[in-house]
């Protein structure tokens, strides 16, 4: 991640070259990651075929719902990567999701724990989430979230949630890669 490394944005050519690699059939789907409200509506005006997905930060601590909307108004898939947080990782900094009260206060009233609560919430948003883990236990745990659900009136709990993104990526900003502010890259939404 140097600025020599960097190439200027061009959403719209990449794009057109993804749409070229779904023509010919090597690619069943096309998608992006990370997009905000503005460079998916700006790819939505250009695409002849739509994104089928867009991957990106969401949980109960930021929970997108602007643009979770706008993916399911646009039949644009909503994938949640870090689902959890990303406990323990060095890049993130900001609440934990798993400590979270409203999070742990329904985990205990629904005898779950906050992970598997942040995954059922997901999946009841509507969204695909994407735990990771390597830990046997916490895999089959993760697992655990189907069979049950989470009450409206439990559900309705989390807009309280104060919204923070965890995964600012510092490392895009640089003049060089058409970013010189976090808020550039974000287009406000952070």
């Amino acid at each position: 991640m140097t600025p020599e490394n960097f190439l200027p944005t061009d959403i719209p050519a990449t794009w057109a070259a993804m749409e070229k690699l779904y023509d010919s059939g090597k690619a069943r789907a096309i998608g992006v990651s990370n997009f905000s409200c503005k460079k998916l509506h700006d790819l939505l005006a250009v695409a002849r075929v739509p994104p089928a997905v867009n991957q990106v930060e969401c949980h109960p601590v930021w929970q997108q719902d602007k643009l979770r909307k706008l993916c399911q108004s646009n039949g644009v898939h909503l994938s949640a990567f870090s689902p959890l947080g990303s406990p323990g990782s060095p890049w993130i900094n900001g609440p934990s999701v798993l400590k979270n009260p409203i999070v742990v206060s329904v985990a205990d009233k629904l005898q779950k724990t906050p992970a598997q609560v942040a995954l059922r919430w997901g999946i009841q948003m509507g969204h695909s989430v994407l735990p990771k883990s390597a830990n046997e236990s916490r895999i089959k745990e993760n697992i655990d979230i189907f069979g049950w659900s989470i009450p409206e009136d439990l559900m309705a709990k989390f807009s309280e949630i104060k919204q923070v993104r965890l995964l600012t990526a510092e490392f895009v900003v640089h003049p060089q890669a058409g970013y010189n502010t976090l808020e550039d890259f974000w287009d406000g939404e952070i």
